[in-house]
């Protein structure tokens, strides 16, 4: 089957070198371009990605970074066309609860925490600044993804040194035919 592929980047955007942004020029991936990367609702980001989602003609894989990955499973949470998503690459999402939080970012708190329902996958690394690998772990568990352990790649961003990241476009690739966790 043929997905089309939605980046969810999180707060204030993916810049050029980003994965996300290079798997845009070099797969024709759709990016969810929200109104306000600097002072993001959640309401505002629901509402974007289910009108984006809404466009589709085929089934879609989401590849969220950051904050996006909030997104992911506050929309999911609510829509009722989460059966239009064949799986969720979930890349190194923040701790929403640390003390340290940008206050503009407030509003994402507190944290949707029910099993996706559609097949994800969790990308974490060793040494993210803004998520320990232990809640990493914890939101894995909650939102039912597999976990995925980079290493030492911080926040697996473009500072990570990924370039075209092809390990993570494999992962996002081999999520429609993956068991989803919470099926027996």
């Amino acid at each position: 089957m043929n997905f089309k592929v939605l980046t969810l980047p999180g707060w204030q955007n993916s810049g050029p070198d980003h994965w996300q942004s290079r798997w845009e020029a070099a797969y024709g991936d759709e990016r969810v371009g929200q109104h306000d990367w600097m002072q993001p609702l959640r309401g505002d980001w629901i509402a974007r990605l289910e009108e984006v989602l809404l466009q589709q003609d085929r089934p879609v894989l989401l590849a969220a970074h950051s904050l996006g990955c909030h997104l992911v499973a506050a929309w999911a949470a609510h829509s009722q066309q989460t059966a239009r998503v064949a799986g969720a690459l979930l890349v190194a999402p923040p701790d929403v609860r640390r003390d340290n939080f940008p206050p503009q970012l407030h509003r994402w708190s507190p944290t949707v925490l029910q099993p996706l329902p559609f097949p994800s996958k969790l990308v974490t690394s060793t040494d993210d600044p803004y998520c320990s690998f232990e809640a990493s772990a914890d939101l894995a568990r909650d939102w039912g993804a597999d976990l995925a352990d980079v290493g030492a790649r911080g926040h697996v961003n473009a500072e990570s040194g990924l370039g075209d990241w092809p390990q993570g476009r494999a992962w996002l690739l081999a999520l429609p035919h993956s068991s989803h966790p919470t099926e027996s």
